[in-house]
């Protein structure tokens, strides 16, 4: 299972809106996403999220800047290489211009108009934990079509 990052922009915390990038290319294509990717060999998480934010929407950030809400475990047992274990963060702290690029657009949403139906299936549950400032540890099994989430376990991260 690969290791990647995800990192939600905020106004504030608790936020009353978020930056969501719709996905021109590459894995997610078509849907709205978070701001993240692939970490690089012998790059650690925070590194790699950081190295992402700035090369898909433009803006710096700083160790000190990123919130750690734990990890989702995507299962894809139909199509194995999508599976991947993704790290989360949130921050509302970053320099720089939040700018296009040729994978990502970037927009804000208010907290109560994130486009669901137009994001991965899995989003609707796991995401509303995270803008609560709830840090989770969550697995999502998804079906042969890719698409349809079968199973979910979401627990709550502060516990362990």
């Amino acid at each position: 299972m690969s290791e990647r990052t995800l990192c939600f922009l905020v106004d504030d915390l608790p936020p009353t809106k978020l930056l969501l990038g719709f996905k021109k290319r590459g894995f997610g294509a078509g849907r709205f996403v978070g701001i993240g990717g692939k970490i690089e060999e012998r790059e650690g998480v925070e590194t790699a999220v950081m190295r992402e934010v700035a090369e898909e929407i433009g803006v710096t950030l700083t160790p000190q800047d990123l919130h750690s809400f734990g990890t989702v475990d995507f299962q894809f047992p139909a199509k194995s290489s999508w599976s991947q274990q993704v790290h989360i963060f949130v921050t509302q702290s970053w320099t720089g211009n939040i700018i296009e690029s040729d994978e990502i657009r970037p927009i804000w949403f208010g907290i109560d108009q994130i486009p669901y139906d137009k994001m991965w299936q899995d989003a609707r549950h796991w995401l509303p934990y995270i803008l609560a400032g709830t840090p989770i540890k969550g697995t999502f099994i998804f079906a042969d079509d890719n698409e349809t989430v079968t199973h979910v376990t979401i627990e709550d991260f502060r516990e362990y």
